[in-house]
C-alpha cells in the first residue's frame, strides 16, 4: 500500500470516528466524559460496594432512588432529611430490596438550614459507622417565580438551604476525610448551575454558588489527591422538586406539573453512580436538547444567550397566562 492510500485510509477512519462520536453525542443523555466512563470505565458494582454513604435529601426524588441503588450495591447508608417518617419508609424498602440489615442503615433526621445541629449529626454518623466514605449533598429546593414578584425571603431561603446548609455539613465531614486522607464529596447541582433559566433566578444563583464554592475548594485540597470533589449537574428529572418549589411567597405551594418528558429518576441515579465510581470531577446528566444547551453556554455563550432569550420570553408569557408551555426546551429546566 502506497503512502497516498495509507493517508486516505487513515482519513476515512478518522471521519468515521468523528461520525460515531457525533451520533453518540446526539443520542446520549450525558456529557462525553461520562459517556466514555459508562462504556469503558469502572462500574459502580466494582468500586462502590461497602462504602459508607451519607445522603442528604434522601426522603424523595433523586436522593430516595440513590439510596435504593446504593443499598443494592451493599453500601451502608446514612439517611437524612427533615421528614423522619419518610426516612423510615425509605430505610424499610432499602432493607427489603438488598442484603443490608437494620444496623447497616442509620436514620438521621436533619434540617440543612439548622447549621447549629450539623456537628452533632456528623458525630452521630461517625459513632455509628466509624467512617464516612462518601457524602452526597443532595438536599435542596427549587423555585418557580418571577423575580419582580418574589419576596426577598424566598431568596434567603434558597441560599440558606441549597448553599449554606450544603457547605456547613460538608465542613464537618471534610475534616474527617482530611484525617483519613480519603473520601468523596458529591454535590447534586443542576444544569442551571451552569446556565441561566427564567423563573429560577434564586435557584440558579444558589447552584452557581455551589459550583463556584466546590470548584474553588477542590483547588485547596491538592495535598489530598484521594479526596474527590465532584459536581453533578442533572437536567430535567422526574421528581417532586417542581411541586415543592418556592414560588413568589416562601410558604406558598406550587402546582403539580407534567413530568412525562423528563429523564427517569432511575437512569439519572445510575449515571450519578457511574460518575462517582470513575472519580469524575464534574458531569452533566441530561437528554437532548438540554445537553446541547450546556455545550453552547460553555463554548458559544452569545448563541446560547440568543436562544435563551427567545425561549425564555415564550416561557414567561405562558407562565403569566397560566398555560403549559408548548415548547419543551427550557420547560421545567430547574433541576
Amino acid at each position: 500500500m502506497d503512502l497516498v492510500s495509507c493517508v486516505l485510509l487513515l482519513g476515512i477512519c478518522f471521519l468515521l470516528y468523528i461520525l460515531i462520536q457525533v451520533i453518540r453525542f446526539l443520542k446520549g443523555d450525558s456529557d462525553l466524559s461520562l459517556q466514555w466512563a459508562e462504556y469503558f470505565g469502572h462500574t459502580p458494582e466494582s468500586k462502590l460496594s461497602g462504602n459508607v454513604v451519607w445522603v442528604t435529601g434522601s426522603s424523595s426524588g433523586i436522593g430516595e432512588e440513590l439510596c435504593y441503588q446504593l443499598a443494592k450495591l451493599g453500601c451502608p447508608l446514612i439517611l437524612s432529611s427533615r421528614r423522619e417518617n419518610e426516612l423510615l419508609r425509605v430505610k424499610q424498602k432499602c432493607i427489603e430490596i438488598s442484603r443490608l440489615e437494620e444496623q447497616d442503615i442509620l436514620v438521621l433526621p436533619l434540617d440543612l438550614t439548622d447549621v447549629s445541629a450539623h456537628k452533632e449529626a456528623s458525630v452521630k454518623a461517625l459513632q455509628h459507622f466509624g467512617r464516612i466514605d462518601v457524602l452526597v449533598n443532595n438536599g435542596g429546593r427549587s423555585q418557580r417565580s418571577l423575580f419582580v414578584e418574589t419576596n426577598l425571603d424566598v431568596y434567603q431561603g434558597l441560599i440558606e438551604l441549597n448553599f449554606l446548609g450544603t457547605i456547613s455539613i460538608t465542613k464537618h465531614v471534610l475534616q474527617h476525610m482530611i484525617e483519613r486522607k480519603k473520601g468523596k464529596i458529591i454535590n447534586i447541582s443542576s444544569v442551571v448551575g451552569i446556565v441561566g433559566a427564567p423563573l429560577s433566578t434564586g435557584y440558579s444563583a444558589s447552584k452557581h454558588a455551589v459550583q463556584g464554592f466546590f470548584n474553588s475548594l477542590r483547588t485547596e485540597l491538592t495535598d489530598y489527591p484521594n479526596i474527590l470533589i465532584c459536581n453533578i449537574c442533572p437536567g430535567p428529572v422526574q421528581s417532586k422538586i417542581v411541586e415543592n418549589a418556592y414560588t413568589e411567597e416562601r410558604d406558598k405551594i406550587n402546582i403539580k406539573a407534567d413530568q412525562s418528558h423528563k429523564m427517569t429518576t432511575g437512569r439519572c441515579v445510575r449515571l450519578i453512580l457511574i460518575t462517582i465510581a470513575n472519580n469524575l470531577k464534574e458531569s452533566w446528566i441530561s437528554e437532548q436538547p438540554y445537553l446541547m444547551i450546556c455545550y453552547l453556554w460553555q463554548y458559544a455563550p452569545t448563541w446560547a444567550w440568543w436562544i435563551t432569550e427567545k425561549i425564555g420570553k415564550k416561557r414567561i408569557e405562558n407562565f403569566k397566562s397560566g398555560q403549559v408551555c408548548a415548547i419543551h426546551l427550557f420547560n421545567h429546566l430547574i433541576l
